[in-house]
């Protein structure tokens, strides 16, 4: 065991939800001395980076109640039990913005909030869309949107993208456009 490490000594569930549980484990730290850790569990989720041939990003619209407000984001959704990220992504981006995709590239999978959440998030690009039909889950209510790169990066400045997956889609974005401009020098 490193001396960074924490262990765990006793683990109680407060929540359990549709979504995320709550955990609260009594962890000794390095120094002998206990503490107490709250634990948000979540099953994994995805994104996509979807753009079109217009080289706009697609992004959906939608109420997000712990903000309390409308902002855009790019396709994402949670994990199914024991489902695949790769099939996720497909049946998400079609799921929310009607759109299939011919070829699906897997970029990075990153912990959004590491210090209370253990939600792996899985970061995909594609821009082989194909249209399809929105099949949203009863729930959910959102609207579709495009973007082109200078447009999503007002939206960032007027915090209409509000949150670190879609502004880290739209520096992606931005990378690859730098890097398209670079080559043709």
């Amino acid at each position: 065991m490193s001396h960074l490490e924490e262990e765990t000594i006793g683990s109680k569930t407060i929540f359990q939800g549709k979504v995320v549980h709550l955990v609260v484990d009594d962890v000794r730290l390095p120094n002998g001395k206990t503490a107490k850790r709250e634990i948000v569990k979540h099953p994994g989720a995805v994104a996509i980076i979807a753009v079109t041939e217009n080289n706009k990003v697609l992004l959906v619209r939608q109420y997000r109640k712990p903000l309390d407000k409308i902002i855009f984001e790019i396709p994402a959704g949670k994990l199914e039990k024991n489902e695949n990220p790769d099939d996720s992504a497909l049946r998400e981006l079609e799921e929310e913005t009607g759109y299939r995709c011919e070829k699906l590239e897997h970029l990075v999978s990153f912990y959004t909030s590491p210090g209370f959440s253990d939600e792996l998030l899985h970061v995909y690009y594609t821009d082989t869309l194909i249209k399809g039909s929105q099949h949203l889950d009863p729930d959910e209510f959102l609207e579709v949107a495009e973007a082109g790169l200078d447009e999503a990066l007002q939206m960032i400045q007027d915090r209409r993208i509000y949150d670190s997956k879609t502004v880290y889609a739209v520096q992606y974005l931005q990378m690859l456009a730098l890097r398209k401009q670079l080559e043709n020098e």
